[in-house]
């Protein structure tokens, strides 16, 4: 049977709403992580059937329709310009403002840091278990796995006594730090498949180009779409004006060439500050941001669950396997000293508070843009190791690391108290 693009889409949606009662109902976990695991085992368990009953191809079909969605470009293309969009919108100006300087710092310098040091690191563990990988593919797996997904994260944050300014650095980094892995990915990528020397110039004048673009795109698309929503008073025009804003600029800046997250995030600071202070009524503002609330809410559903049910889809060895796992202290190392490198140079500017570390280095979670990355590299040796260690990474954190983070967050406010 030919599944179309509005059957997949309705597997997917059904089984998202599945899942979701289901951890909502009975196993309580943070969504996210529920999703994830629910997605794993499901998968999982279609496949064990096929063992027990030899005769069912049930598990080959599943098998065979995972790995028929372009989890890359229906991330990176589509449902990312929503996501960060959306991220921004609920992002106060004030609270970034004040905490600039760490989101500026986490989201480049962090970024650099952590993608050096997990590089090299993977280098040499890659080495350790008998996988050859040069390097420029090790700084490659670095960079993709550096932007953080803050989703699991915020969602504690929200219910948890925590300081405006660290909510808004966990926010502020993860919608920038999103596009700066992306676009420190695509020059590292063009230097491993070219075999080409990595020229610092031409890397910083793209990466200027990308980044700067980007953030110019969307002062100038949130502004137009600022003034238009000031001039009227209609809040279905004014939602279909923000919808437009999305899809319309995100598509702009593929063609023009410059970084289409970074410029969805700004924009959505934009419509998120001014727009909302400024431009709206009351009933728009609250038709305006629940519908995104909504959409934010369901394409983060589907995220998790695709990458529980992708981990079917890897074919994984035993050099492949230890990788992985060997991959994940190092991973954690390496956010330590992305996160207390920068926050520590910038603490006469901004003291974020003894909570702000660990927060921050334990919440640095992993998910779908680093899947999204991964599933876009080409089609060579080095590509399979490479996906297992970022699925290894990615599993631990969303189960593990979003799992435990609101515990760890009330065992640090209770010592801190004590």
């Amino acid at each position: 049977m030919h599944l179309t693009i509005f059957d997949a889409a309705a597997i997917l949606i059904v089984l998202t709403a599945l899942f979701a009662y289901l951890n909502l109902r009975f196993v309580k976990l943070p969504r996210s992580v529920g999703l994830t695991i629910m997605g794993a085992l499901g998968a999982f368990a279609v496949i064990g059937l096929d063992r027990l009953l030899p005769e069912s191809r049930l598990g080959e079909e599943v098998i065979g329709f995972i790995a028929g969605i372009d989890f890359h470009r229906t991330l990176m293309e589509g449902m990312l310009s929503f996501l960060l969009f959306a991220g921004g919108l609920h992002v106060s100006w004030s609270d970034l403002r004040r905490a600039r300087w760490p989101v500026l710092g986490l989201s480049t310098i962090g970024v650099l840091l952590s993608t050096g040091i997990v590089g090299g690191g993977f280098y040499a563990l890659a080495q350790l278990v008998g996988i050859p990988i040069s390097l420029i593919w090790c700084l490659v797996f670095g960079a993709l796995i550096s932007p953080t997904d803050p989703i699991a994260v915020m969602d504690v944050l929200k219910r948890a006594e925590v300081g405006d300014t660290l909510k808004a650095t966990v926010a502020g980094e993860s919608l920038f730090n999103d596009g700066v892995g992306v676009v420190v990915f695509g020059i590292l990528l063009a230097a491993a498949v070219s075999g080409e020397t990595l020229s610092l110039a031409s890397a910083g004048g793209y990466f200027m180009r990308e980044a700067v673009g980007g953030l110019v795109l969307g002062l100038l698309t949130g502004w137009i779409a600022f003034r238009a929503m000031r001039s009227i008073d209609d809040y279905q025009t004014e939602v279909l004006i923000s919808l437009a804003l999305v899809m319309g600029g995100y598509a702009l800046s593929h063609w023009i060439g410059v970084s289409g997250p970074v410029a969805m995030a700004t924009a959505g600071l934009v419509i998120g500050n001014a727009g909302v202070a400024h431009a709206m009524s009351d009933t728009t503002r609250d038709y305006l941001l629940k519908f995104w609330s909504l959409i934010d809410d369901i394409l983060n559903a589907i995220l998790f669950l695709l990458i529980g049910l992708e981990v079917v889809t890897i074919d994984l060895e035993s050099g492949s396997l230890l990788l992985g796992l060997l991959v994940i202290p190092l991973l954690l190392a390496a956010r330590t000293l992305s996160v207390l490198g920068p926050l520590t140079a910038m603490r006469p500017l901004l003291d974020l508070g003894r909570l702000a570390p660990p927060i921050l280095i334990w919440g640095g979670l992993r998910g779908g843009i680093s899947v999204a990355l991964a599933l876009s590299l080409p089609f060579t040796e080095q590509r399979s190791p490479l996906l297992a260690a970022t699925y290894f990474v990615v599993l631990f954190a969303v189960i593990v690391q979003g799992g435990t983070i609101a515990w760890l967050i009330e065992w640090q406010k209770r010592k801190a108290a004590g």
